[in-house]
């Protein structure tokens, strides 16, 4: 080690009069520095241990543990400082940031339009990418809209790193689109009670204006013990926010009931501001009400995605930035999401207690979850039309 003082000194002891300074020496010799990683993927999760390796115990580094900042692409540069036997040095590492993800298209290719469809044909599927928000789309295959028939088309996709994805799209165009929704079988309450209530479990409900009027008397008289209720919305991207026309009703009635109670955001962000403010409408919304439940993030307009030109890592600091707020202001924060986003989108969900979203007897999701949303489709006591009917775990 005592050679690294002759290659390069980077401070000297006696400089332009200026008297005894601290010395620096720079480390050309890579000893330490493990070199098998010198590139990795924009917003891996990197630490500095993940990058060194220390192979004398009298080395002591400077920082503990810390993340490496992935988030900007190509050549970064690090200083690793350390001590060793008294003396300090600095090592000047080196990595390239790469993104090598292609984009990802979470929508089926099966597609029907009517005779004439004059939309964006790009926009019949859905498609994102981790790190870019606009993707090119190019289209391969001869279609013809004014006329009845089936047609394969190839869609090419590639990013602003020059990732490609392509998919092929079955296209039917018709001139009778079945536009018939498929009626779901009914979800008792009590149904649900005796499946999943135990001594580690709650079974309560979500509700909105959807619901109209409630007995929550009813409602806690059937076995619910909680409900999550829908305190505002924005549908649309850059639409002013509005409390739903029932919440004040809602979460009175439900207080007085004796239930517990948490609040949901239905969110159309695009900006990590623009969620920020949001949060804090809720909790201004509140009005110092205390609750028992989180307020939680609920974004889910992803048929409108292509339009919003974000990454999934902007979607997830928005999210967290919700969150954030939300915490800051004294409030928990909670992430809404059904079991396929959270497991190709959502990558903040290990940060943030998460309502899952699965409307199956027996979720297959494998991740952490508090709450599970198991019906859409429910019925009980107090609700004329059809209810959400969740379990909270303990």
């Amino acid at each position: 080690m005592d050679m690294r003082k002759i290659i390069i000194l980077m401070f000297c002891l006696f400089i332009f009069g200026c008297g005894k300074k601290e010395v620096i020496y720079e480390d050309t010799t890579n000893d330490f520095v493990n070199t098998k990683i010198n590139s990795v993927e924009v917003y891996e999760d990197i630490y500095l241990n993940d990058i060194i390796k220390i192979v004398n115990d009298e080395i002591k580094l400077e920082s503990d543990n810390y993340k490496i900042d992935t988030t900007k692409l190509g050549v970064q540069n690090l200083d690793i400082n350390y001590e060793y036997k008294g003396e300090k040095y600095v090592y000047h590492y080196e990595f390239d940031v790469k993104d090598t993800t292609p984009p990802l298209v979470f929508s089926g290719t099966k597609k029907t339009v009517n005779l004439n469809y004059d939309k964006d044909m790009c926009n019949l599927i859905t498609y994102g990418d981790n790190y870019s928000g606009n993707i090119k789309c190019e289209i391969i295959g001869e279609y013809d809209l004014t006329k009845e028939g089936v047609y394969t088309l190839t869609y090419n996709l590639s990013d602003s790193s020059n990732n490609n994805t392509s998919v092929n799209v079955v296209l039917t165009v018709t001139d009778n689109v079945d536009n018939n929704i498929i009626t779901k079988p009914k979800v008792g309450f009590s149904d649900l009670y005796q499946k999943h209530k135990s001594d580690d479990t709650e079974i309560g409900i979500d509700v909105s204006k959807w619901q109209g009027n409630i007995d929550f008397n009813k409602v806690r008289e059937s076995g619910a013990t909680f409900v999550m209720i829908r305190i505002g919305s924005q549908r649309q991207k850059d639409d002013e926010i509005y409390i739903d026309e029932y919440f004040e009703q809602n979460i009175k009635n439900a207080q007085n009931a004796g239930l517990k109670v948490g609040v949901y955001f239905y969110s159309t962000a695009t900006t990590k501001s623009e969620a920020i403010n949001q949060a804090s409408w809720v909790v201004e919304t509140l009005n110092n009400r205390k609750l028992d439940l989180p307020i939680v993030f609920d974004w889910e307009n992803w048929g409108n995605w292509n339009s919003y030109k974000i990454s999934f890592y902007e979607i997830n600091e928005i999210a967290e930035s919700f969150i954030d707020e939300v915490k800051n202001l004294g409030y928990e924060g909670m992430l809404y999401s059904s079991k396929f986003y959270l497991e190709t989108i959502w990558t903040n969900k290990k940060n943030n207690k998460v309502w899952l979203a699965h409307y199956t007897d027996q979720t297959s999701y494998e991740g952490d979850y508090v709450i599970w949303q198991t019906s859409n489709t429910g019925k009980i006591d107090g609700i004329k039309g059809d209810v959400d009917i969740d379990i909270m775990y303990k």
